[in-house]
This record gives C-alpha cells, sequence and structure tokens, in this order.
C-alpha cells in the first residue's frame, strides 16, 4: 500500500476523529499497528493557525512517518493556502476533509457539505493539488442525501485533479452516524479509479474488516469509533487478515503499561489543566465493559489532578487482574448480575 512515494506497513488505518486523533493517540494506534493516520482536522482560515487548538492538531514532532494533515475549509484558495503552510511545517501528506457531517461544520459549508457543489468540490482539488508538491488525498461520504449520491463523479474528478488516495465513508451527509453503512458505492468507485480507494465505516471486528475488503475490493479499511480505548485493533485486525486467526485478548499488564504510556504524553501534550480533562473520555473508552468500569468512570470524572488521575487508572487496572491474565470484555455484565 503505498501513497505517492510512501510505503505504509499495513492497509489498516485509523480515521481522523476531531477531539480523539491527536498526536499521543495517533503515536499509540501506530505503535501497536496501524499502517496509517491522519490528524485531525485543521482549519483552512488563517486567522486561526496561530491558535492554540489548530497548533496541537498540526503537531507532528517525533511522530513516526508520513506525517499526514487534515485540512477543512470551503475556500479554494484559502485551503491552498493552508495546505502549503501545512507542507512548510513538515506535513508530508495532506487530506482534504469533505466527509465530516457535524452540523457547526456543514453550516459552514465544510466537510460533507460541499458535496454539494461538484464545480466547488473540483476547484478546491484543483487549487490544493497545485499549490503543494506532497501528495493529496481526500476524505468524503457517498452523497449529501441518499436521493443524492455523488461519490463516483466526485472520485473520477478527484483521480483527473492528481489526487492520490481516496477515502469513502458508506453514509451520506444526512445519515450522520445513524444506520449502517453500505459498501456497494464504495465497490463502485473501486472499480471506476485506478488510484487506491479506502473504505470506511462500520469497521469494527477483523471479520468485518476481511468481509468489507471482499465487497468492496478496497485497498485499505479506515477504523475510526472502534479503536476509541482499542487502539490494539490495529494490530488485530492485520493479524487476522494476514493469517486468518484471532491474536488473544492483550494482557492487563500491557494495557496496563499503555494506558501509564498513552497518559502521561497526553499531559505532556496539553498541560495539567486541559490534561486531566481531555484524559477522561479515553480513560472512559478503555474502561467501558470492563469488571468496575462504569463506578470507575462515575468517579474518575471528578479527579481533576494528573497524578491523582493516573494512579486512579493504575489502581483500576491492578484490580483487573483479580479476572484473568488477559483482559475480560464483556464480564461486566456477569460481575453486576452476580451481584
Amino acid at each position: 500500500m503505498n501513497i505517492g512515494p510512501y510505503s505504509l506497513r499495513n492497509n489498516v488505518f485509523v480515521a481522523p476523529m476531531a477531539g480523539v486523533t491527536d498526536r499521543p493517540f495517533r503515536q499509540l494506534c501506530k505503535q501497536l499497528g496501524a499502517g496509517y493516520a491522519v490528524s485531525e482536522m485543521a482549519a483552512s482560515d488563517p486567522r486561526l493557525w496561530q491558535s492554540e487548538k489548530t497548533s496541537r492538531r498540526i503537531n507532528h514532532d517525533g511522530e513516526m512517518e508520513p506525517k499526514a494533515v487534515q485540512i477543512a475549509g470551503a475556500d479554494p484558495v484559502m485551503l491552498a493556502d493552508c495546505a502549503k503552510y501545512n507542507v512548510e511545517r513538515g506535513a508530508q501528506i495532506i487530506d482534504i476533509n469533505m466527509g465530516c457531517p457535524v452540523k457547526k461544520v456543514c453550516n459552514s459549508w465544510c466537510g460533507s457539505a460541499l458535496l454539494q457543489d461538484e464545480e466547488l468540490v473540483a476547484r478546491i482539488l484543483d487549487a490544493v493539488v497545485s499549490a503543494v508538491d506532497v501528495p493529496v488525498t481526500l476524505k468524503f461520504r457517498t452523497g449529501w442525501n441518499r436521493a443524492n449520491k455523488n461519490a463516483l463523479k466526485i472520485a473520477e474528478r478527484a483521480e483527473a485533479a492528481g489526487i492520490a488516495m481516496l477515502t469513502l465513508h458508506g453514509r451520506t451527509r444526512a445519515d450522520g452516524y445513524s444506520g449502517e453503512a453500505e459498501y456497494e458505492t464504495i465497490a463502485a468507485v473501486k472499480a471506476a479509479v485506478k488510484i487506491p480507494v479506502v473504505a470506511n465505516g462500520d469497521i469494527t471486528t477483523p471479520e468485518k474488516a476481511r468481509e468489507v475488503l471482499r465487497i468492496t475490493g478496497a485497498d485499505a479499511v479506515m477504523v475510526g469509533r472502534a479503536a476509541q480505548g482499542r487502539p490494539w485493533i490495529f494490530r488485530e485486525i492485520d493479524h487476522f487478515l494476514r493469517t486468518g486467526e484471532h491474536l488473544p485478548a492483550p494482557l492487563v499488564t500491557e494495557v496496563a503499561h499503555l494506558m501509564d504510556e498513552h497518559l502521561q504524553a497526553h499531559y505532556a501534550f496539553y498541560g495539567d489543566y486541559l490534561g486531566v480533562r481531555t484524559a477522561r473520555k479515553h480513560i472512559g473508552w478503555y474502561v467501558r465493559d470492563l469488571p468496575g468500569g462504569e463506578t470507575f468512570r462515575s468517579s474518575m470524572n471528578r479527579i481533576e489532578d494528573c497524578g491523582q488521575q493516573l494512579q486512579a487508572v493504575r489502581q483500576f487496572f491492578a484490580d483487573q487482574a483479580v479476572h484473568g491474565d488477559r483482559l475480560q470484555y464483556g464480564l461486566a455484565d456477569e460481575v453486576a448480575l452476580a451481584a
């Protein structure tokens, strides 16, 4: 699997997710088997480039290559300038966001809202590709709504513009994240273009990844929400695709170490005040479906000191050892019923 000159180690990617795929989380996903990761979307408006939030989103210090930045906006000139700005600061791949369905993004005619205006899409693609000498990729959806699916037209126009790779989420903008993703449109796009196509949407297990690759003929899969709290899903999928066998659940001691590593990197990245608060969602994802996880999540959300939060997490995973050497997902319900 290649993106321009960059050879990727596998075809299992982590999806860019606002508020989730910051540098510490991307690094962890890559460490645990993700073949590729893209930053959270950075705004194209130059007035925001020096803001603390945008500066963090485009921070790739020490990150495993290739370093990819996703940009969002609706003005071709601004997006082209934003692409150049990020390349000058180390971005090796630029990804254009035309997939985000969130209202505050779409209300600004960004993200998947752009799919309503195919001419504007074409101008954006041409402008960004012409502005930089690194690969430019596109993440988009099947259309604006189910009555207006235009992914095939967008894909063909993207290929003509010089886009290096397409990532297609199998839902329309109107679908948001509800219902089930469909893969027929992804298969049609893959059949119509010669550039790599990545399938995205509802890929939650190794079996589902294999099935989606079979149905679509896609070159890779991109995993989003299923990686929240379970970043080892990438090695699980990669191993299954290569061997047809499942890896065992991770050892409690390994996850305790990974969490320790993740949280300390998270605190260093955000600082103490934001770090302890923004870590809560990650901790909540890690402990869900584990024995005592819901009770722990509630109590942990009241902790406002990084050191105390870290110690509480260490104790939680030390306590998990009573249930076995490996994480016992699904045991939470059994424990609750027994009580």
